[in-house]
């Protein structure tokens, strides 16, 4: 299987409207991050986790021909906003899309595009979707999928466990009952938003505290702010002791393994 960061970047994206800072000035791709996403695929199917408002894009991106399921970690609208550009998918594929999330996040859907749930007639398209609580492992293209609960400042959100990999995107906590899910990894991709602390997220200190303490292969900082910029956060990693944790960037692949 194979795991492709579609968006590596915070909910204003990088660069960031109306910013003059030098990452938003940068010409250096790296430092060009849509909203957070990644996609799975396997044997010419594909899953993608959250529909960012970039999703759109993403998919052009990264010639997405087909799309199979949607997982969601939660409903913050840099996650969910890009769901009707599922329709394409719809009409192509003549099917309804399986979604996948926490019934909470289930029913934030269901108010934000009411419109898709609420059976009037349509005289457009809309995308057209069954809806899944999940309430444990799940198996998706041959593989087993576990969420891993995080906490978002106070909110529960979930990460995903997939084979040798999780991504765990939008959290300030690890609650310790999903550490053991998620310890001693190939691959981690997880939050990382700045230097500077926020209430809901990590900063890269508090990152790599948990990296250090999860012991993964590889880690990759994800949910960049513009006060990162790519190679030189990169350099500063590798000299602090971390050459095996870098940041993600959008368009990144990772092989994983069930």
């Amino acid at each position: 299987m194979q795991l492709t960061v579609l968006g590596s970047g915070t909910s204003m994206g990088v660069p960031s409207l109306a910013c003059n800072c030098r990452v938003c000035k940068s010409t250096d791709p790296l430092d060009k991050r849509t909203r957070p996403s990644v996609l799975l695929s396997r044997d010419g199917r594909n899953v993608v986790i959250d529909t960012s408002p970039d999703f759109r894009g993403q998919c052009l991106r990264e010639n997405v021909k087909r799309l199979d399921a949607i997982i969601f970690t939660h409903g913050h609208a840099d996650h969910i906003f890009g769901f009707d550009d599922i329709r394409p998918y719809n009409m192509r594929q003549k099917t309804q899309l399986p979604v996948y999330a926490a019934p909470e996040t289930l029913e934030t859907l269901r108010r934000t595009f009411s419109y898709a749930f609420d059976s009037k007639p349509a005289q457009s398209t809309i995308p057209e979707v069954s809806l899944h609580a999940i309430s444990g492992p799940f198996e998706l293209l041959g593989a087993k999928i576990s969420p891993v609960t995080l906490d978002h400042g106070g909110t529960p959100v979930l990460g995903f466990r997939i084979g040798s990999a999780a991504y765990l995107t939008d959290f300030s906590r690890l609650p310790e009952e999903s550490k053991p899910l998620v310890r001693g990894l190939d691959d981690l991709v997880m939050d990382a938003l700045r230097d500077t602390p926020h209430p809901m997220h990590l900063t890269v200190e508090q990152a790599l505290e948990v990296v250090k303490e999860l012991e993964p292969r590889r880690a990759w900082f994800t949910h960049i702010s513009h006060e990162l910029p790519h190679r030189e956060t990169n350099e500063r990693l590798q000299k602090a002791g971390f050459p095996h944790v870098q940041l993600a960037y959008d368009g990144l692949r990772i092989e994983v393994t069930d």
